[in-house]
């Protein structure tokens, strides 16, 4: 009874005009950040968070406005991995298999309505997993001590990369630059200036609001001035025949337990860390896909085929934020983007959260009900709409990036000199992404860098030095175990999983064509 007691106090706060009004426009502009290609859930969200700090909103609205991107964005994915076979993000790559060719058929309209319902069953069935799953995990982490946590803070290193890093290696070498650039300051214990270079504005360490929004919107704006044709024209091939925009009662009654199940399997790979909504998406497919693909149907424009994907990674989506806010270790790209805005608002994410900031989580979780519902009734109306944003030319579109992002940063900090950080950010952002780096792990050691090495400190402390403590408790023999499995299987399983997530897309693509 006390969580149903807890989401109606979330409601209360998240039933106010200003929480509906910032839920309303997150779902706008992330389902718009999530059908452009290119942007993505995490893009969408570094975009707008100097428009929440430059807005002077508080944490509960902040999180609201975000976490409202966040969705909103995984529902935009769809239209451009519909309409023009192009995936706005990772996950939207496995809906192009059997969406693109009911566009193709003249049931773009169909198509884009089965993803929105199937995205908000995703994301509702994911919610009450959060509810559920995340208030029982705050109960077995407050079993962790020091050196526990310093274990499950490589447990995250170790596995936040998972199928989305093509190499290990470099995901090793992302993560150690993160957490160079953590140490960066004064030292909290000693006193000592560490990496500042005589330079004063260092001594407080480099702020990570400026390092994530010039490591993902400045890096897309290079990106694009690299290539400069982008695809300013790719847009007008978007005029597809829409036709009907409400499916038939009998598509929803068939795809209706392909829903539940991709639900299931997605917030199960939600919550393991690292996994995300990138194998949520795959495993949701190729399951239904083995299950019900009697009729090779499948890749050929069948309805399953854009329910599963859809469900399934909307359902990661809301599973990521399990790990997150009762571990205050993230589950995916966006949900580290997210740890840093709650930590810059003071928040720490963790067990006590629940106790110390229970109106905060609760009015989150309650605005994502709110949110799920928005979309839903959103994105079936006003399909039209969302597919003409894929006429707007980049020429026009990464301007504006640029600008919320250098307004947006210096009206939080007022200095110059952190607008010359992000745009070495921006550069650095550039130049791994062509090097095909991932970022993720770079913000992952930003946030969470001067937090392992102070748990280090203190449980070597505690023991007087003896470093075997870090391996001393069975818990923590665990974590190391579970660290190293997932940083070693990727290496066998991780490169296998995206290559056929790849070929499976090309070879249907093509026989549908």
């Amino acid at each position: 009874m006390d969580i149903f007691t807890n989401l109606a106090d979330g409601f209360a706060t998240a039933l106010t005009f200003q929480n509906l009004a910032l839920a309303l426009l997150g779902t706008f502009l992330g389902t718009m950040m999530g059908a452009l290609p290119g942007l993505g859930p995490a893009n969408g969200v570094a975009i707008l968070i100097p428009l929440a700090f430059t807005l002077g909103l508080g944490a509960t609205p902040s999180l609201i406005l975000l976490t409202s991107v966040y969705y909103g964005a995984m529902y935009g994915g769809r239209i451009s991995s519909i309409l023009l076979n192009i995936p706005g993000d990772e996950p939207a790559m496995m809906t192009c298999l059997d969406g693109h060719p009911m566009a193709l058929k003249g049931r773009a309209g169909e198509a884009l309505s089965l993803s929105g319902v199937a995205s908000f069953v995703g994301a509702f069935l994911a919610t009450w997993g959060l509810i559920l799953l995340a208030p029982q995990l705050v109960k077995f982490a407050l079993l962790f001590g020091p050196a526990e946590y310093f274990a499950l803070f490589a447990l995250a290193f170790a596995t936040l990369g998972g199928v989305s890093s093509t190499n290990q290696a470099k995901s090793a070498f992302a993560a150690m630059l993160g957490l160079g650039l953590a140490v960066i300051g004064v030292d909290t214990q000693t006193g000592v200036p560490r990496l500042t270079f005589g330079e004063v504005h260092l001594y407080d360490g480099l702020d990570f609001l400026v390092a994530i929004v010039g490591l993902f919107a400045l890096s897309e704006v290079f990106i694009f001035l690299e290539h400069r044709h982008g695809s300013a024209d790719a847009g007008k091939s978007a005029a597809t025949k829409i036709g009907r925009i409400t499916p038939s009662w009998s598509m929803l009654k068939a795809t209706t337990p392909t829903m539940l199940r991709s639900s299931a399997l997605g917030f199960i790979a939600g919550v393991l860390p690292g996994a995300g909504a990138s194998l949520g998406s795959f495993i949701s497919y190729s399951f239904e896909k083995r299950l019900k693909d009697r009729d090779g149907t499948f890749g050929k424009g069948d309805p399953r085929g854009v329910a599963a994907p859809e469900a399934g990674n909307n359902a990661a989506a809301g599973g990521a934020l399990v790990p997150m806010l009762a571990l205050g270790v993230p589950g995916s790209g966006t949900t580290a983007v997210l740890l840093a805005v709650l930590l810059s608002l003071n928040i720490t994410p963790g067990p006590l959260l629940f106790q110390n900031n229970a109106d905060v989580v609760w009015g989150l979780i309650a605005a994502l009900f709110i949110a799920n519902f928005m979309l839903l009734a959103m994105n079936i109306p006003m399909v039209g709409l969302f597919t003409r944003l894929l006429m707007v030319p980049p020429r026009i579109l990464m301007p504006i990036v640029a600008m919320v992002s250098f307004v947006g940063i210096y009206g939080i900090s007022g200095s110059s000199f952190d607008l010359l950080v992000m745009i070495g950010f921006g550069v650095m952002g550039w130049v791994l992404r062509k090097l095909d780096v991932p970022l993720v792990p770079i913000i992952l050691g930003t946030l969470l860098g001067n937090t392992m090495e102070n748990n280090m400190r203190r449980a070597v402390t505690i023991a007087n030095g003896d470093y075997g403590t870090l391996v001393g408790s069975p818990l923590a023999i665990s974590l190391w175990a579970v660290a190293i499995i997932g940083f070693v299987l990727p290496l066998f399983v991780g490169r296998l999983v995206k290559a056929r997530m790849h070929a499976r897309r090309d070879t249907e693509s093509s026989t549908s064509d």
